[in-house]
């Protein structure tokens, strides 16, 4: 049998093994994801397995460079990887797609003992939060403006139109105002005396 007719027949048992499989993904008719753990599980991780042309008689690719894999150091992926080609040797010339994957599900816990979640936001959060307090109060210092009391509030308040801004002609002078108020006693005391002349000469 060649390859292309083992692995048309694989792909069939796949599809029909874990139809309904959440945790399992067709990328291509040569190429297969699945999820060992649930969602949410801080020690779940994806494993790839791509199908070279002459698979199962040379070795698949077996990849953990997905996305969801992130939080997961390089040792325990290569560690992983490299139990995983164990297996591979053991089953070669096989089809062993299904069996590599529930390999790696029965043994799950000791593949991810040695698993420490990688969390660079974690870090990146924590390198903020210490350097905030370091340059706030400079900006505070800046913007700090002279307090007022209320009293002085409130007068201030009474001479603006409650927007801080004196209104226009706020300053003018009431012309009539002015006007109407009396003379003061000197001027009026030069002026009657420079009457008081005036009738003398014209008496005279």
């Amino acid at each position: 049998m060649s390859a292309n007719e083992d692995q048309e027949m694989e792909l069939e048992a796949l599809r029909s093994i874990y139809e309904g499989d959440e945790s399992f993904r067709e990328l291509s008719p040569v190429s297969f994801q699945y999820r060992i753990g649930e969602n949410g599980d801080p020690k779940a991780f994806l494993i790839e397995i791509s199908w070279t042309e002459t698979y199962p008689q040379t070795p698949p690719v077996i990849s953990m460079n997905a996305f969801f894999n992130n939080n997961i150091s390089s040792a325990v992926k290569q560690s992983i990887l490299a139990k995983l080609q164990e297996a591979v040797a053991a089953n070669l010339g096989t089809a062993m797609t299904y069996t590599l994957f529930e390999y790696a599900k029965d043994n799950k816990d000791q593949f991810m003992e040695n698993h420490n979640p990688v969390n660079s936001t974690t870090t990146i959060s924590n390198i903020i939060s210490i350097e905030t307090p370091n340059t706030a109060p400079s900006s505070k210092k800046k913007d700090k403006k002279e307090q007022l009391s209320k009293a002085q509030k409130r007068k201030l308040a009474d001479k603006t139109d409650h927007k801080g801004e004196l209104p226009r002609g706020w300053n003018w002078v009431d012309v009539v105002k002015q006007i109407c108020q009396p003379l003061p006693k000197i001027f009026l005391r030069k002026k009657l005396q420079h009457k008081n002349k005036t009738l003398i000469m014209f008496s005279s």
